[in-house]
């Protein structure tokens, strides 16, 4: 496994990933049936500290690439002024060794003064309601952060496809956007959130978290779980039956104060009018001093998108 730690380094390695270049081992024999064709590049981006939920990311696009490359990246853009960005944790050993054990090839771990020269002034700037919205209201600027970020990861190391988890939904719709609306030749692969064994969605954040404060995290899903259940029981309450179910069950954790619980469209990311599919029922909290977030898919087909269970 290769650590590349500068953007020209990175720039240089991938210019050499042509037809004949070094492929992973994990995926040589699979080269004999696209024996014509220059190796398909996966990443992986991520801001280190790495849990259950990055690596069954890392896994899949292990499965899905001839050659895998992984970002490990404190982005400060998408912090706002009063956030976590000095406290986020971080253990790059670890991710590192972890990163290996899963079949990387390449890590990619630039310095913010790297991906932010001086005199850095260019922008993405996504508009709407897909970035004022829900997490947008709550953190001013995140999508831009976001949005600007991950277009130069896409330009510097240019993946075929590239991995992002269900957990952060309107993350995935600003970058599904982003690469529609400038014609980015990627396919974004979205992996399901990764719960531990009470439902607790995992997230580097959750490191914050003290015993029991951690306890009373699990009431954003059962928050899901009960605005779910009128969802399908109670379609006649409408979104504000939905809401009322999620906002009910936060209100009844004293060690939980509500940011937001809302139904909406999970491309457009407007609110639903009715019940129909698909929708996303969408959470945030604050648990002692750690903001939390979560949300249920219900897909165009009528089926739900709930997570995954850690074994």
């Amino acid at each position: 496994m290769q650590v590349i730690t500068t953007v020209q380094d990175m720039l240089a390695l991938r210019a050499s990933w042509t037809q004949t270049g070094r492929l992973s081992p994990a995926r040589t024999q699979n080269r004999a049936r696209r024996a014509h064709e220059a190796p398909q590049v996966g990443l992986v981006p991520t801001m280190g500290y790495l849990h259950e939920g990055h690596l069954s990311l890392v896994r899949q696009a292990r499965a899905e690439n001839d050659i895998l490359t992984t970002s490990i990246f404190v982005n400060p853009t998408q912090f706002g002024p009063h956030e976590d960005l000095a406290r986020y944790p971080r253990d790059l050993p670890r991710d590192l060794r972890l990163l290996e054990e899963c079949g990387v090839d390449v890590v990619f771990t630039p310095t913010p003064d790297d991906m932010y020269p001086p005199g850095f002034v260019t922008y993405v700037e996504p508009t709407g309601p897909l970035v004022t919205m829900a997490e947008g209201a709550s953190r001013p600027g995140h999508f831009r952060g976001v949005a600007t970020i991950v277009l130069k990861l896409f330009q510097i190391i240019r993946p075929e496809q590239a991995y992002f988890g269900q957990k952060d939904a309107q993350q995935v719709a600003v970058i599904e956007r982003m690469i529609a609306d400038l014609h980015l030749p990627i396919s974004l692969r979205t992996h399901p959130t990764m719960r531990e064994t009470d439902g607790l969605a995992m997230s580097s954040r959750n490191a914050y978290l003290q015993p029991d404060v951690r306890a009373a995290s699990t009431v954003l899903y059962q928050a899901l779980l009960a605005g779910q259940a009128t969802f399908e029981n109670s379609p006649a309450t409408g979104p504000a039956g939905v809401v009322q179910a999620m906002q009910d069950t936060v209100a009844g954790e004293p060690r939980a104060r509500l940011d937001y619980a809302e139904v909406r469209d999970p491309v457009t990311f407007l609110p639903l009018n009715t019940l129909r599919s698909p929708a996303l029922l969408l959470i945030a909290a604050t648990l002692g001093n750690t903001r939390l977030i979560d949300n249920f898919l219900l897909r165009a087909d009528g089926t739900w998108e709930t997570g995954k269970t850690r074994e």
